[in-house]
């Protein structure tokens, strides 16, 4: 997931997030000629399509018009052209934090049907992200070219030098559990370093190694166990000063990957490093390897103590379309064509989530950046071990009262009990439909 600017779509840095993005650009790009019968048009909060349209205009001989809309005004501008079909695209596509909405609304043509037959390669692809573009009756809607599992990126020298070792296996057996993440949290901080920027860091493994979705089959609130320590693991962060208090996405956060940052702790100010930085696949070359190109060579990644995923694309046929079979001809060539994704892949770093590739291909990467690890290897394992069915309708807005409440917590403001009934009380405001206890 390249993008050129990021958009966090959740309240505070503690939030139990969605990451949105979208490029700077508005407007089209591709030709104009002829008349529109012989345009296929193509709406995306992203810029990553102009590449594959020139190659899927080589190959089709068919002109692609391509509207990018930020990822802020994208929901309210697109879905009045595909409930009414005036202006609608032929292809759209559809960011996480949305996903579920749409594909349960039909906009997307049923790619479970004929002439599609998708089931039939619904083993090409890591079963997570197939499975979230299915409707509600199990159609397949959506599909996507990508995977983005997360990790731990952290600092080789500071491993090294509190750690004993950099090896990013190694670094992963200590941190497979919240205790062994602590217990590395201490060994940072007796050397004068910070775990992580911020409490929120840790979010992502609030799931725990079992997880499920916020709301259930019964439509029924669940708050899991592995929820409930997460406010108890923010707090004890932020009480034994394991983080750096850089809010995600503040400037301090960006300027803890590459140098000391200015941290006030008891009433003094000191300098600190940061260890480690929580991010999936598309941080390293969208965040990392922008803001921290000094210290290229000196990261790895390992991962946490659960599998997680943050973000992704999917991509889809407008129901209402004219042009089917172009449109489907463009979804085939972002998530089944071998010759290009193959080049897409060593040409973007993109983890992607159709097999027939990502089999040939994995053995051979290596990142300079990450001191010459095979990071797309680490990343596709971790990205089988996601259990799909746990994204909803309620997630975003649910992630974002859920947070601020655990920042309430954090801050001292209320009760961890007062936190978790004001949590209640809200998502039950925002969705009287489902079942608070």
């Amino acid at each position: 997931m390249r993008k050129k600017l990021v958009s966090l779509l959740s309240i505070g840095a503690l939030s139990v997030g969605v990451l949105g993005a979208c490029s700077n650009d508005e407007g089209t790009s591709g030709s104009e000629s002829g008349s529109k019968d012989d345009v296929l048009k193509v709406w995306s909060f992203t810029d990553e399509l102009k590449e594959p349209i020139k190659t899927y205009e080589e190959k089709n001989g068919v002109k692609v018009e391509l509207t990018i809309v930020p990822i802020a005004d994208y929901p309210t501008k697109l879905k009045p052209a595909l409930e009414s079909g005036v202006g609608a695209p032929d292809v759209f596509t559809g960011e996480i934090a949305f996903l579920k909405q749409w594909v349960d609304a039909g906009y997307w043509e049923n790619l479970s049907d004929e002439p599609y037959n998708v089931n039939e390669i619904s083993d090409d692809y890591i079963p997570y992200v197939f499975d979230l573009g299915k409707d509600k009756d199990g159609n397949v809607r959506a599909l996507s070219w990508q995977t983005t599992p997360g990790g731990v990126y952290y600092k080789r020298s500071l491993a090294k030098e509190v750690l004993g070792t950099d090896d990013p296996t190694e670094i992963g057996n200590m941190m497979s559990s919240m205790d062994g993440v602590f217990e590395v949290a201490e060994k940072m901080k007796q050397k004068g370093y910070k775990m992580f920027p911020d409490e929120g860091a840790i979010r992502w493994f609030s799931q725990g190694a079992n997880p499920e979705a916020w709301v259930n089959d019964k439509n029924e609130l669940v708050l899991t166990e592995d929820k409930i320590n997460y406010m108890d693991y923010a707090k004890e962060l932020r009480e034994k000063q394991y983080t750096a208090l850089a809010p995600e996405w503040s400037p301090s956060w960006f300027e803890g990957m590459s140098k000391p940052i200015k941290v006030k702790e008891g009433g003094k100010e000191t300098e600190t490093q940061v260890f480690s930085y929580v991010l999936p696949t598309w941080g390293l070359h969208s965040v990392l390897k922008d803001s921290a190109k000094d210290t290229a060579g000196d990261w790895a990644v390992t991962n946490g103590p659960s599998p997680y995923f943050w973000g992704g694309t999917w991509l889809g046929v407008y129901e209402g379309s004219k042009n089917k079979e172009a449109a489907y001809d463009f979804v085939k060539l972002m998530t089944q064509d071998e010759e290009f994704l193959t080049g897409w892949a060593e040409e973007t770093g993109d983890v992607l989530a159709y097999k027939p590739v990502t089999d040939k291909i994995k053995d051979d990467f290596s990142d300079e950046f990450l001191g010459g690890q095979n990071n797309y290897d680490f990343f596709l394992d971790q990205a089988d071990e996601i259990t799909p069915g746990i994204v909803t309708k309620y997630d975003q807005q649910l992630d974002t009262l859920y947070g601020a409440s655990v920042l309430q917590y954090v801050e001292g403001k209320k009760s961890k009990e007062e936190a978790i009934e004001e949590f209640k009380k809200q998502a039950k405001n925002a969705y009287p439909d489902i079942t608070v206890d």
